[in-house]
């Protein structure tokens, strides 16, 4: 006997409907896949919904002009205040002879081998460091002191010869205000500040002898920018510093700045931009910055050489008719500080020890020579060492400058 069980499937019978042809249903969009005819279309191009994707640009392209927008306004808005300042030492009586003061004072006082210190906190001491790399690349011995660390032993920093530049946006900076009555009244000091009027400014009613130099934003950073970070004001005061910088040098170094630049940046793409086309006249170290101590040579002692070193914007000293370098000048031990320079081997160079070379003599020619003492037409076989000292002479046969041989020795052309 056979025993019927019922059958179970997944098919639906509809009854009462007419039979239509069974169609499977579309598959899904397939990954991109190469076929002869080439590669098929991607799928977020069979994407019916593409506003998210149009918003998403939109949104991105407006980000983006935001930013730059912004950006234009603050280049806009410093560059005004640039052209500003220039109007202003253009047309007023106070700022011109504020900066003809500041030059003056600077200049007499580097000559009396002197130095510019430079001082201010927060952002102002930041500009402040900056001009100090910047005067000291021009040959302008100049360092910086923080004012709060002055107050606790730096104040030895400043020198019976030296001026002293205050950097302060408010002119009442307190730490500022702190210091001033322990600078010294007979030194030259110079403010950089917003004021235009010396009146304005506290650090000026505190030393009515003080120099103004004027460094006005022609509106505040909170009108221009909805906040007050320094940034219009620190540009202009950066500015006025630099230019401060280069009218000095342009005094100090008449016709020979760029010289004095190159042996200051010899690294960098700066430096080798000065490699090819310098001659001796332009890398020797000039006559007028070597420190001549006063008085008899025998009267003076190794102590003296090394403060003159430490004080000359060179690095040489001079003492009669011989010179000392600043190679031989670190060598000097602490046993000889109290002998006399006489007695003193190896420090002083006499003149008629000197090596003589052309000033319009090409440095790749003169190291040659230096390298190889057999290819000199005027000294032959004269021993040179890298404390030898090279004379610079002009057509004349006046010494202009001088150079340490070792830096001839060392020289490769590039």
């Amino acid at each position: 006997m056979v025993e019927h069980h019922p059958v179970h499937n997944s098919e639906v019978f509809l009854l009462g409907l007419a039979p239509r042809p069974s169609v499977p249903p579309p598959s899904p969009p397939s990954p991109l896949t190469p076929t002869d005819a080439g590669s098929s279309t991607p799928i977020e191009h069979l994407c019916l919904d593409s506003t998210g994707i149009t918003v998403d640009v939109e949104e991105a392209s407006s980000i983006a002009k935001r930013r730059v927008t912004g950006a234009i306004h603050v280049l806009n808005t410093e560059a005004t205040a640039l052209r500003s300042l220039t109007q202003l030492y253009k047309t007023d009586a106070t700022a011109a002879e504020g900066f003809n003061e500041a030059v003056d004072a600077i200049v007499r006082q580097c000559s009396e081998r002197g130095k510019l210190v430079v001082t201010g906190v927060g952002k102002s001491g930041h500009i402040g460091k900056k001009l100090v790399a910047t005067f000291n690349s021009l040959g302008l011995h100049s360092t910086f002191l923080h004012p709060t660390e002055a107050l606790h032993g730096d104040l030895g920093k400043v020198g019976d010869h030296d001026a002293i530049l205050f950097i302060t946006f408010s002119g009442k900076t307190s730490e500022l205000l702190a210091l001033l009555p322990h600078v010294d009244p007979n030194l030259p000091v110079i403010v950089l500040t917003a004021h235009s009027q010396p009146a304005d400014c506290e650090l000026i009613r505190q030393r009515p002898g003080a120099i103004l130099l004027p460094a006005p934003i022609h509106e505040s950073e909170t009108i221009s920018f909805g906040i007050s970070a320094p940034t219009t004001s620190t540009t202009v005061a950066l500015a006025l510093g630099d230019a401060l910088a280069v009218v000095v040098s342009q005094e100090l170094h008449t016709g020979s700045v760029s010289s004095v630049f190159a042996r200051n940046h010899p690294g960098g793409a700066i430096g080798a931009s000065f490699t090819k086309s310098d001659t001796m006249r332009e890398l020797a170290v000039p006559v007028s910055e070597i420190f001549f101590l006063p008085g008899l040579t025998a009267d003076l002692s190794g102590a003296d050489v090394l403060k003159a070193g430490y004080e000359s914007p060179s690095g040489w000293v001079g003492a009669g008719d011989a010179l000392a370098c600043p190679i031989r000048i670190r060598r000097l031990d602490t046993s000889l500080m109290a002998r006399r320079l006489p007695d003193i081997p190896d420090l002083l160079v006499r003149r008629s020890e000197w090596i003589s070379i052309g000033a319009d003599t090409r440095i790749s020619q003169a190291a040659r020579w230096i390298q190889d003492p057999l290819m000199a037409p005027d000294y032959g076989e004269a021993a040179c060492s890298e404390d030898s000292i090279l004379a610079v002479v002009d057509n004349k046969g006046e010494v202009i400058g001088v150079l340490e041989a070792g830096e001839l020795l060392r020289w490769r052309e590039s």
